[in-house]
C-alpha cells in the first residue's frame, strides 16, 4: 500500500466496531512466515487423497461416485439458489449506490490499464476451458440435446453453452474478488478468504480456527479447480499432436509428460510476479486468441459464424431464467444425470476456482471502484465468450450440417482439431491452439500457485516463491490422479471428483455474500455521508422550528430577531 491508502484504511479499521476490525498486520507486511494452520492440513488432505486414488483407484472412483449421487439427489438446489443468488446479488450491488466505493482509498488510482486489467481477467478466469469446451460444447449440445430440447436445435446448445461460461461463472469470481479487494486494500485487513468473513464472524473468529478452516478449503478447492484445467488442456493437447502427425496416438504416459512440462513452465513464470510474467503471458495469450478467432472467420464459414452471435445472445438471454434454477426433478426426474455431467460440473468447477480467481482479481483491481469491478468482470468476458463460443460452436454446428464430420467419434479432445482440419493452413492453426493451451495454462496455474502461496503465509502479498512451487506441485499431483483415475474417460473423472471436492467451498461462497452486504453497508464513507445528512436534517428541523432570520418573508425570524434586538 501507499502511505496515503495504509493511512486511510488503518484510520477506518480504527474508527470501527470490533467486528470490523481486522485481524493481524497491515496486507504490505511481507514478514508473514508460513501458518502451519493452513498448510499442513491442507497438504495432508490433498496427498491422502491422492495416495489413496492412486493406490486404490476403484475404491476412491466407487466413494466419490457415490458421494455425487447424493450431491445430485440432495443438493442440487443449493446449486441453482447459490449461483443464481449471486448473479442477482452482483448485478445489484453494481447498480446501487454503494457501487461508487473504492477497493482502496478514496483517493487511490488503477495499477493496470484498462487493457492490461482486462487481458489479466480474462486469461486467468476461464481460457484453456474456451479453447477446449468453445467448439466441443455446443455441437455437443446440438447433437445430444439436453433434457427436454429438440434434437439438432442449435438456438438451445447456443443458450446452454452460455449458460455455463458467461454470467454465472463470472458473478462467483466477482463476489470473491470484491470480498477479498475491499477487506484487504480498503480495510487494510490480510490477504484471506477468512478476513473478507470479518463483518459476518468478527474478527477474534476470522483469526482462530474457523477462518483457517475456511483457509484449508479455499486452497483445497483451488489445487483440485487447476488440476481439472492442467489434465484437460494435457488431454487437448495430446489430441493436437496426434492430429498434426507428431505422435501415433495419445496416451495416459503422454498425458503425463505434458503435465510435467507444463508444470515446470508455470512454475518459472509463478517466480517472476504478477507484474511481469502473468502480464506478459496474458497481453501474448489474448493477441493469439484474437488471431485464431479471426482466423476461423476470415477462412471458414463466415457466415454462418457471424449469424450464431445473435443466435446465441438472444437463445441465453430468452432461456436464462428457465435454465437457471434447472434441478435433477426436471423432466419427470429425468435430468439429474446430464446435470451433474454439465451444470453441477460447472457450478463446482467455478467454484473451486473462486478463491485463486477472486484474490487475482482483487490484486489487480486494486484503485477501481465497485461499480467498475463488477462492470468489468460481468460484462467484458461475458460478452467476448458468447462471441467465442458463437464464432467456434457456430463454425463447428454448420460444418456438421453440411456433411463435413467434425463429430467424428464424438470424443471432445480432437474436435476442435477436427474442424480446423477442413481449412486452409490447418497444421498452424492448430499448432496456434496448442500453444494456446499450454500458455492459458500457464497464466492460471501462475496465478493460482501465487494465491495458494499467499494463503498459506497469512495474508502475504509477495509469497515465497518456494511456497508457490510446493502448491505447483500439488497441482500436478492431483492432474495425475484425474488422468489414471479416469482411464479412458478423463472427463467422466474430472466431473466426479470436482463436483465432491467443490460442495464445500459452496456454502462458504454463499456465506461470503452475506458478510459483503453487511462489511459495504458499514463502510466509512457511507457512514460519514449518513452522518452529515442526519445532521443536516438536524438543522433543518430547527431551523423549522426557531426559524431562520436570514431568510426572507420568515415572520418567525424577524420576529425573534426583533425580540433579540430589543432585549437588554
Amino acid at each position: 500500500m501507499t502511505e496515503a491508502s495504509h493511512a486511510s484504511a488503518s484510520g477506518a479499521a480504527q474508527a470501527l466496531p470490533e467486528t470490523l476490525q481486522a485481524p493481524g498486520p497491515a496486507p504490505d507486511d511481507d514478514s508473514s512466515g508460513v501458518d502451519l494452520r493452513v498448510t499442513l492440513p491442507a497438504l495432508a488432505l490433498i496427498i491422502g487423497i491422492v495416495v489413496w486414488g492412486l493406490t486404490a483407484p476403484a475404491g476412491f472412483t466407487a466413494v466419490a461416485g457415490a458421494a455425487l449421487d447424493w450431491i445430485l439427489t440432495d443438493l442440487g438446489w443449493l446449486f441453482a439458489l447459490v449461483a443464481t443468488g449471486i448473479v442477482a446479488f452482483v448485478i445489484a450491488l453494481g447498480f446501487s449506490g454503494y457501487g461508487r466505493i473504492k477497493l482502496g482509498a478514496d483517493e487511490e488510482e488503477p495499477e493496470f490499464s484498462t487493457p492490461e486489467w482486462l487481458a489479466m481477467m480474462f486469461a486467468a478466469g476461464m481460457g484453456i476451458g474456451l479453447l477446449f469446451y468453445g467448439t466441443y460444447e455446443p455441437l455437443q449440445h446440438y447433437m445430444s440435446p439436453p433434457p427436454g430440447r429438440p434434437e439438432r436445435d442449435a438456438a438451445g446448445a447456443f443458450a446452454h453453452a452460455l449458460l455455463h461460461w458467461t454470467l454465472h461463472p463470472w458473478a462467483m469470481y466477482a463476489i470473491v474478488g470484491l470480498a477479498i479487494g475491499y477487506s484487504t486494500f480498503r480495510m487494510g485487513r490480510r490477504q484471506l478468504i477468512s478476513s473478507a468473513f470479518v463483518p459476518l464472524i468478527g474478527a477474534r473468529r476470522a483469526a482462530g480456527p474457523i477462518g483457517r478452516v475456511i483457509d484449508v478449503l479455499a486452497v483445497f478447492s483451488t489445487v483440485f479447480g487447476t488440476a481439472a484445467s492442467l489434465a484437460v488442456g494435457a488431454t487437448q493437447i495430446g489430441a493436437g499432436l496426434t492430429y498434426i502427425g507428431l505422435i501415433d496416438g495419445a496416451s495416459t504416459g503422454l498425458y503425463l509428460g505434458v503435465v510435467v512440462v507444463l508444470g515446470v513452465c508455470y512454475l518459472a513464470s509463478a517466480m517472476s510476479g504478477v507484474g511481469r510474467g502473468i502480464r506478459w503471458l496474458s497481453n501474448g495469450n489474448m493477441v493469439l486468441a484474437g488471431i485464431l478467432a479471426g482466423f476461423l472467420i476470415i477462412f471458414g464459414p463466415t457466415v454462418a459464424a457471424l449469424d450464431s452471435i445473435p443466435v446465441a445472445l438472444g437463445s441465453y438471454l430468452d432461456q436464462l431464467p428457465r435454465m437457471s434454477f434447472r434441478t435433477a426433478a426436471n423432466q419427470d426426474g429425468g435430468a439429474g444425470e446430464w446435470l451433474s455431467a454439465w451444470t453441477l460440473f460447472y457450478w463446482a468447477w467455478w467454484v473451486s476456482w473462486t478463491p485463486f480467481v477472486g484474490m487475482f482479481l482483487a490484486r489487480i483491481s486494486r484503485g477501481r471502484t465497485i461499480r467498475e469491478f463488477i462492470g468489468g468482470v460481468l460484462v467484458v468476458p461475458t460478452v467476448v465468450s458468447a462471441v467465442w463460443f458463437a464464432i467456434f460452436g457456430g463454425s463447428a454446428i454448420h460444418l456438421e450440417r453440411n456433411g463435413e464430420s467434425v463429430w467424428g467419434d464424438g470424443s471432445p479432445e480432437g474436435i476442435l482439431f477436427r474442424m480446423l482440419g477442413h481449412l486452409p493452413a490447418a497444421t498452424i492453426a492448430s499448432a496456434v491452439a496448442m500453444i494456446l493451451l499450454a500458455t492459458f495454462f500457464i497464466t492460471s496455474a501462475d496465478s493460482a500457485s501465487t494465491v495458494m502461496g499467499t494463503m498459506s503465509q497469512g495474508g502475504r502479498v509477495t509469497p515465497a516463491p518456494w511456497m508457490s512451487a510446493i502448491w505447483g506441485s500439488m497441482t500436478g499431483l492431483v492432474a495425475v490422479l484425474f488422468l489414471v483415475t479416469g482411464g479412458e474417460d478423463t472427463l467422466s473423472a474430472l466431473q466426479t471428483i470436482l463436483v465432491v471436492s467443490g460442495t464445500p467451498f459452496l456454502i462458504v461462497a454463499a456465506l461470503l455474500v452475506v458478510s459483503v452486504a453487511k462489511g459495504i453497508a458499514a463502510d466509512p464513507l457511507f457512514l460519514d455521508e449518513r452522518e452529515r445528512r442526519r445532521h443536516e436534517r438536524r438543522l433543518a428541523r430547527e431551523r423549522f422550528l426557531v426559524g431562520d432570520p436570514e431568510a426572507p418573508g420568515d415572520p418567525a425570524g424577524a420576529a425573534a430577531a426583533e425580540g433579540a434586538g430589543r432585549r437588554p
